[in-house]
């Protein structure tokens, strides 16, 4: 929990409250339905909490923005983001289905009221979105392609409504198609080792005529 105080000073209580509860609801958790890695879980804040806040270094979501986290898994990135961001609506989708059970679970044990979840593919949610937030679930162009069609038309933050995406490693292949990609390295933001080859890449994406 430490690391997150490192990086994110102004957070209230309540905030320190929900973050402090992850380690105990995923552990308890990750014994009935394993949706952490054993090595992992026991460094739930270095390689999942804050990796998936790494997000919120390139991109301050504002009150009444909608997100959609695709392929959650155990609630990353979303379920962090919906702690540092209590004012934004999260959509949390996963097509395993123990997956979102568990995700259902820790979003009740935290209290939060800015997330809600869906076991299906993404291809299947009819709604729109300001940003879609995921961690590496596929290909850059495979991902696009999910998400054609669920960006919002209306623009409110910085940067253009789109895609958020954790990445690691070189993606210069994977971008090509993307020139207008943006590539932020989390190694300007955090310190640790863990985050040498971790980038948040931005991709603008044309909203739904």
């Amino acid at each position: 929990m430490e690391i997150i105080h490192k990086y994110f000073k102004n957070l209230s209580e309540k905030q320190i409250e929900q973050f402090s509860k992850l380690q105990d609801l995923y552990q308890d958790w990750n014994l009935k339905i394993n949706v952490v890695s054993r090595k992992d879980i026991d460094e739930l804040y270095l390689r999942h909490v804050l990796h998936s806040l790494g997000i919120a270094k390139v991109m301050l979501f504002k009150p009444g923005a909608k997100v959609m986290d695709v392929g959650t898994g155990g609630g990353f990135p979303g379920i962090p983001l919906a702690i540092l961001f209590p004012e934004t609506q999260f959509h949390l989708v996963d097509s395993i289905g123990k997956k979102i059970k568990v995700v259902n679970e820790v979003v009740a044990g935290l209290g939060l009221e800015n997330v809600k979840t869906t076991h299906g593919r993404v291809e299947d949610v009819k709604d729109t979105y300001d940003f879609i937030v995921s961690r590496a679930v596929a290909q850059m162009e495979t991902f696009v392609r999910w998400n054609k069609g669920k960006i919002t038309k209306k623009q409110n933050h910085d940067l253009k409504n789109g895609i958020l995406y954790l990445k690691g490693g070189d993606l210069s292949d994977e971008l090509k198609l993307y020139t207008s990609a943006s590539v932020y390295n989390l190694t300007d933001y955090f310190d640790e080792d863990f985050y040498e080859t971790k980038k948040v890449v931005h991709l603008g994406m044309k909203y739904k005529g």
